[in-house]
């Protein structure tokens, strides 16, 4: 006969009814898949005890067996084979690290060898699922090499693999290292910043999916044992009772350190997930800009006072505007700034100025003094130069040109942020997984991405989609500047860079900015959940928003640090910003909780004071493998001297808190077990 004693094997799989509480189809993670497994194998053991081989088991069982249970282990490799799917998610894990950490690092972990050994485990389990695949054209001689192979005393047995891979993550003096791969990659990637960059994973994440592989891979090393036991066992090769029990046992046990090792690894480990730089930034699809909110002008002193004199000098004119222009002189061949004129400042008397395409959103490409100094970078004049000169009035008044900054807000100037709350649907049970800035009808907003909640914090990929926005325009009725949306200016340009985080238990449903004094202020929409059921609860009435009010404007309450020392807002400087696009070095996050930086003009040495920074960075904010966020922030990323970008990052769940080990009793297998989170 070929393949009855694995139809056997399969059948006790299938005497296991529903009503016991094992639905493939909510097998949705690594802990859940090995619970049901575990109590499986220990209920098979316990049935083909009853029999000394094939020739006593009863025909009926096997009739049976052929008919109908080939369903259950289908269903099963195929969860296995979707949480391979997931765990990989488009690349593994494991790939990636080996791909990223420095090359000292991967020597002192022998990650190539961890891979070798997983790559061994997964080769022979696919192995032992076509020969299940090919059940009825398979023989018995076949199967029983097979099973011998995987619980032999050889070092590339299954069973020894098994042990090899442990010792890597077990701390102590049995492992690879003193403190374990889990203990020292978490050490490293506290200060490897850039593997956010290629892993799109979170440290804690990273550490925690690596764990999800190494689980993974251990359910399917022991899967093949306990198989290959009761195999042996059927054909007569011996009783292997104790050997089975024996490699239950030590299941357990490397399940219970693997669980003390994550758990102690990923205690303080950074959960914030945000973009890096691209390999190139492109305008529209990686960043977008703040236009033309305090622009580099060129004015004279006689156009900036009501009576047309030259009385003053430059310095005098803080915050003025134009009140003409002077016998239609340089005024007249430039866009003039119909909004507010500050902090004029003069260079020299007399200047070229090299105009820009009206079509580029600068005025000037550069301006060159006749002293020699440059404003800008000076670079072939398409549209040519024109000579600017001061002049005397009367030889006592010098009617000087001054280089002041305008702030127009207009139908070329992008300056306006939405503040309309932008929540997931809650009422379907979808939480917000992703973040990212987009500019619509020249209004930057928030964009969350969500997908359905599942139990034990899992997210459903097919779910995934980024929420429409609020698609209106500035000019449509009942739009009003403070209620929907913000409206920048030299007075009210401050962006809060906060960091804001749930309580255990919570998750994000939404996010919004809002209004306190002059700044523009970040929140976040916290929902209660329950983490084995996988659903919200009571959404619409426990649902709440939280803020960080620590602004400079509300000074009464601040934050304090410590006992006794208050903490006010600081400012984020950016000193003599260029162009963010500018620098060859990736932008790396410099602000912190409780900081805010103000949208300035470019320095005017470097730029002419031309463009509006920092930027605003337009990439997608989302995990690698979808996660519920229990926080999210508004950060500042850059370079010394470069004006930087603002943007998004989320704070990933700590699933830390649900991870404990539980599992079966021999004379209680109906009952659940394995690496549990609840």
């Amino acid at each position: 006969m070929k393949f009855g004693v694995v139809v056997l094997f399969l059948g006790v799989l299938d005497v296991l009814p529903l009503a016991n509480g094992f639905d493939p189809r909510l097998l949705v993670t690594v802990p859940q898949v090995i619970l049901e497994v575990v109590s499986l194998t220990l209920k098979a053991r316990k049935i083909i005890g009853k029999y000394n081989g094939i020739d006593s088991i009863p025909h009926p069982l096997l009739d049976r067996a052929e008919r109908d249970i080939f369903k259950r282990l289908d269903l099963i490799n195929d969860r296995l084979d979707y949480l391979t799917t997931r765990t990989e998610a488009q690349e593994s894990v494991l790939n990636q690290l080996i791909r990223n950490l420095p090359g000292q690092l991967k020597l002192e972990l022998r990650l190539n060898d961890l891979n070798d050994y997983i790559t061994r485990i997964e080769v022979n389990f696919r192995r032992m699922q076509a020969y299940v695949a090919e059940r009825d054209q398979i023989e018995k001689s076949t199967l029983s090499d097979f099973a011998k192979n995987v619980v032999s005393h050889d070092s590339s047995s299954s069973v020894n693999l098994i042990e090899r891979i442990f010792a890597f993550i077990s701390p102590g003096s049995r492992g690879i290292t003193d403190t374990g791969l889990l203990h020292i990659l978490a050490e490293n990637l506290k200060e490897l910043d850039t593997l956010k960059c290629d892993t799109n994973q979170s440290a804690q994440q990273v550490l925690y999916n690596l764990y999800n592989s190494i689980a993974l891979t251990e359910l399917k090393g022991y899967t093949m044992i306990q198989f290959s036991y009761m195999l042996l066992k059927l054909y007569n090769e011996g009783n292997f009772t104790k050997e089975a029990q024996q490699q239950q046992e030590r299941f357990e046990s490397r399940s219970n350190a693997a669980i003390r090792a994550i758990k102690a690894a990923m205690e303080g480990l950074s959960r914030d997930l945000y973009r890096c730089d691209p390999r190139k930034h492109v305008k529209g699809k990686t960043y977008e800009e703040v236009t033309q909110l305090l622009q580099g002008y060129v004015q004279n002193e006689v156009d900036m006072n009501n009576e047309g004199t030259c009385r003053e000098n430059c310095a005098e004119y803080k915050y003025t505007k134009s009140y003409g222009c002077y016998k239609n002189l340089y005024c007249r061949q430039q866009r003039n700034c119909a909004g507010k004129i500050l902090n004029c400042k003069y260079y020299d008397s007399d200047m070229w100025i090299c105009p820009a395409s009206p079509l580029s959103g600068r005025r000037y490409e550069y301006i060159k003094y006749e002293s020699g100094e440059v404003l800008g970078r000076e670079t072939a004049c398409f549209r040519g130069q024109t000579k600017v000169d001061s002049w005397w009035r009367w030889l006592f008044w010098h009617c000087s040109y001054c280089m002041c900054l305008c702030d127009e807000a207009g139908p070329n100037s992008d300056r306006f942020f939405n503040l309309r709350p932008v929540e997931s649907n809650m009422t379907h049970n979808m939480v917000v997984t992703g973040l990212r800035f987009v500019k619509v009808n020249r209004v930057f907003h928030l964009q969350v991405q969500e997908g359905l909640l599942e139990p034990f914090g899992k997210i459903d990929e097919t779910t995934l989609r980024w929420v429409p926005v609020d698609g209106y325009k500035i000019t449509d009725r009942n739009v009003h500047n403070g209620q929907d949306y913000h409206q920048l200016s030299w007075e009210q340009r401050a962006l809060d860079l906060d960091d804001l985080q749930g309580d255990q238990g919570q998750l994000v449903t939404g996010v919004k900015f809002k209004k306190i004094g002059s700044h523009l202020n970040f929140e976040i929409r916290l929902t209660p959940f329950d983490f084995k059921n996988g659903t919200l609860v009571d959404p619409v009435n426990k649902s709440i928003w939280k803020d960080n009010p620590n602004t400079d404007s509300s000074l009464k309450n601040p934050r304090l640090h410590g006992p006794i020392k208050p903490v006010h807002l600081t400012r984020l400087n950016l000193y003599q910003p260029d162009i963010p696009t500018r620098t060859t070095s990736p932008s790396v996050p410099d602000s912190s909780t409780d900081q805010y930086v103000e949208f300035v003009n470019s320095d005017f040495k470097k730029d002419a004071a031309q463009t509006t920074v920092p930027f605003i960075d337009i990439q997608p904010v989302q995990s690698l493998i979808a996660a519920p966020l229990s926080g999210a922030g508004i950060f500042h990323k850059g370079q010394p001297h470069f004006g930087g970008f603002v943007a998004p990052k989320l704070i990933t769940y700590d699933f830390r808190e649900h991870l404990k080990a539980i599992f079966p009793e021999e004379g209680d297998v109906e009952g659940v077990g394995s690496v549990e989170m609840n």
